[in-house]
Order: structure tokens, then sequence, then C-alpha cells
């Protein structure tokens, strides 16, 4: 229960920033573009969680896949 109940209490922190970062967010970025950031953002904070405390090793494939991503994230910011 401990864990169910950490694990709600860091997505309800976690929503209480959210919200008004994509009502600020929106007045410069459209969603998408807001979107391909919260992407980005989160992968980068899984591939520490994984590498600090999952003690997992990323490959080259999670590299080249997370590239792609970015790319694809960066494509949105594309005029």
């Amino acid at each position: 229960w401990l864990v169910i109940l950490t694990s709600w209490l860091i997505a309800g922190i976690e929503y209480c920033f959210l919200i008004p970062a994509n009502r600020i967010g929106h007045t410069y970025f459209s969603a998408a573009q807001l979107k391909g950031m919260q992407e980005i953002i989160t992968l980068i904070v899984f591939a520490v969680f994984s590498i600090t405390y999952l003690k997992e090793e990323l490959r080259w494939n999670h590299y080249a896949a997370f590239a792609l991503i970015v790319c694809a994230a960066l494509l949105i910011f594309k005029k």
C-alpha cells in the first residue's frame, strides 16, 4: 500500500504542475509542440531512472530509438 500511495502522491504533485505549465506554455507553443517536449522530458527522466535506480544498461538500439523520437519531436517545431 505504501508504494501505491507514494506513486499516486508523486502523480498528483506532477499533475498540479502539469496543468498550469500547459496553460502558460500554450500561449507560446502549440499543443503538439507541448506534447513533443513532454515526451522528450519523459524519455530523459526514464533513461536516468533506468540507469541509476534499476541498474539497467541502455543498448545501442535504445539510443537509436531515442534519437529517432527526438528527431520526430524536432519536426514538430519546424515551420
